[in-house]
């Protein structure tokens, strides 16, 4: 999760929102992402989490639910369905997001899902560091947003 942390220090620093994610296999990175939603243009696909998924390495993909994704900031629903159907096995977030995090539909996902592939899901792993980043990403796409 320090990582994440960097990574989102790092985007924050280039006028992004400050979040981070990566992916784990085998206790290793294999892949990391920062939020690119504002710089170098308004992407709304630039989430921090889309971005480290697009990095994972084709070669590796037949082992998805061995996978661990971190994220600064619990996924929205965007990016948990994009990591619920890549297969990742684990997601561990460092805040929650009140404003549209994906947790409420743990319950509600289809059968399909749930009898396949429902990912572990644990979080908020580090509220006192990721608080105060998801506040500052809330108050930057608000303002963007205006």
């Amino acid at each position: 999760m320090a990582r994440a942390v960097e990574l989102a220090l790092e985007a924050e620093k280039q006028g992004n929102l400050p979040v981070g994610a990566l992916i784990t296999l085998d206790n290793e990175i294999i892949a990391e992402g920062a939020s690119s939603l504002l710089i170098p243009y308004f992407d709304p696909k630039g989430h921090a989490e889309m971005n480290a998924l697009d990095k994972v390495p084709i070669s590796l993909w037949k082992r998805s639910r061995e996978m661990t994704c971190y994220t600064t900031l619990e996924p929205c629903c965007m990016c948990f369905g994009r990591l619920l159907l890549s297969g990742i096995g684990r997601i561990v977030f460092g805040s929650e997001d009140t404003e549209g995090g994906s947790s409420c539909l743990l319950p509600n996902l289809p059968k399909f899902y749930v009898n396949r592939h429902k990912p572990d899901m644990t979080g908020p792993l580090m509220p006192e560091i990721c608080d105060p980043l998801f506040k500052r990403a809330f108050q930057a796409y608000i303002r963007h947003a205006e």
